[in-house]
């Protein structure tokens, strides 16, 4: 009698030791990763929020602002106009830069040293950070400090899909990136208690020394990543791995060619591929579908209600609320589309609908933004758009299940495309679309909202018309292998 198909979904074999090789890299692989990308987002406190890059006349010392700026910086180093906003903008610009030549490097540099080495070089960055004594300094900085923090994202994705299954990496790539969410959710709270608790010790101000304790918190990660990290199958040498568990852990994954990235061949394979052009796509479009929680609008919208008059701990405590939504929506796609065997698209039908559906919940609320009910819709809208955080996970790790059977560092560069073509877009969309002075109701956002997820709905479905009959293609040469060569003889 044949298998039920929900059965055979949820249904997987492992093999001899497989499950034990499986709990080994995962507490290896993700209890570095997580660390690196939670303290890294921990740290970005520090940075000012997108929405404030959008509008360079917004008051900078609101409550939602950096805590290191609000905390003294500003006055110390005597920062006038648009100076901190152009800080974001040095570290924008070495962040998009730094993409794709931080995952070529993984070509040349294996992860256990090339990860640990970005990360104390960051670290080491924002300690130098509290040193400063102008607002030029710190921009230089940040831009060094951007390019070394382009490794963690992508790199750790390209890690992952050189490790897991597609029946497994969903599960893995969600984890990592709701690390991130945490790091946002409590990172105001770890900064506050470091500025309470050392402002004035040695005579350094508070916020030097948030700069300094930061810093300080990547070494024992770093180091537990040069001598613990399981770098890839092909490449490992770690102890608490046994030869047979090596052996196991390549036969897992295909085996492909590699050859060296720095060449016309390369170039040309990438920009003519459809991988390319196909996900970064996909990603640009996506990730301004996170534009309501990215810009925080809920955080916005509160302080400038028509009726309300929030207090400074609202303001800081209500949105974290989506976050915690962005974690659990995170998982859930993560885990479903794992057991469905990779069917990634199915979050982008549900992003769009999300994204569309919220969109005119708030413009609804917005015809009539006095009434207790428009309030409740329009957080409500909010709190739920915060879902959409499930296609940072699903969608990088869409693009490793295409690209199973490629060149692991052309799978490298293209996630590391899908990271840049987003934040390049993001670096104007925002401004047009989610400008502070356009709140609460961000007419015009909504309906590019709208449009951004009818455009994602449409382009996962021509995607994974391609990625089907890609894999049905390979398939079709697999079987015709044999045949042909029957027939040679």
């Amino acid at each position: 009698m044949p298998r039920p198909r929900i059965r055979e979904d949820l249904h997987v074999e492992h093999l001899p030791g497989e499950r034990v090789l499986i709990r080994k890299i995962d507490f290896f692989i993700l209890t570095f990763c997580c660390l690196s990308y939670f303290i890294n987002y921990v740290r970005q406190a520090h940075r000012l929020r997108p929405q404030h890059r959008a509008d360079p006349s917004a008051q900078l010392d609101r409550s939602n602002l950096a805590n290191a700026y609000v905390s003294g910086m500003k006055d110390e180093l005597g920062f006038v106009g648009n100076q901190f906003n152009e800080i974001n903008t040095c570290f924008t610009v070495g962040y998009v830069l730094g993409q794709v030549p931080s995952n070529l490097s993984l070509y040349y540099f294996k992860p256990q040293i090339w990860f640990p080495l970005m990360m104390l070089l960051w670290g080491g960055l924002t300690m130098v950070t509290a040193s400063a004594h102008n607002p030029q300094s710190i921009m230089a900085i940040r831009f060094f400090q951007g390019m070394c923090e382009a490794s963690t994202f992508v790199g750790t994705h390209y890690v992952l899909g050189a490790w897991y299954t597609e029946r497994e990496l969903g599960k893995r790539s969600g984890i990592f990136t709701s690390s991130g969410l945490a790091g946002t959710m409590i990172g105001g709270f770890i900064q506050t208690g470091i500025y309470r608790s050392m402002n004035g010790r040695n005579g350094l101000s508070g916020w030097r020394w948030l700069f300094i304790v930061d810093g300080l918190l990547t070494i024992p990660v770093a180091l537990y990543g040069f001598f613990l990290f399981p770098n890839t199958p092909h490449t490992t040498t770690a102890f608490y791995l046994s030869e047979a568990e090596r052996k196991l852990a390549i036969s897992r994954v295909p085996t492909v060619e590699e050859r060296s990235p720095i060449t016309l061949r390369f170039l040309k394979k990438v920009l003519t591929s459809w991988y390319w052009w196909g996900f970064v796509g996909l990603w640009a479009i996506a990730g301004e579908t996170e534009s309501f929680s990215s810009n925080s609008l809920l955080a916005l919208y509160l302080q400038k209600h028509p009726v309300h008059k929030y207090t400074v701990e609202e303001l800081n405590n209500y949105p974290t609320g989506v976050a915690a939504v962005g974690i659990v929506s995170t998982l859930f796609w993560a885990t479903v589309t794992d057991f469905l065997g990779g069917k990634r698209y199915l979050v982008g039908y549900y992003i769009g609908i999300t994204a569309i559906a919220t969109s005119i919940m708030i413009l609804v609320a917005s015809r009539n933004p006095t009434s207790p009910t428009s309030t409740s819709v329009t957080m409500g809208a909010y709190y739920w758009a915060g879902s959409v955080y499930a296609c940072q996970a699903t969608f990088f790790a869409w693009c490793n299940d295409a690209m199973r059977y490629e060149e692991a560092v052309f799978r490298g560069v293209v996630l590391a495309g899908m990271n840049l073509g987003s934040n390049a877009v993001n670096a104007w969309w925002s401004i047009i679309f989610y400008g502070a002075s356009m709140a609460p109701w961000f007419t015009r956002g909504m309906w590019a909202m709208i449009a951004c997820s009818i455009a994602l709905v449409l382009w996962s479905a021509g995607l994974s018309y391609l990625v089907y009959k890609n894999e049905k293609k390979r398939v079709a040469e697999i079987d015709d292998g044999p045949s042909m060569a029957l027939k040679d003889e």
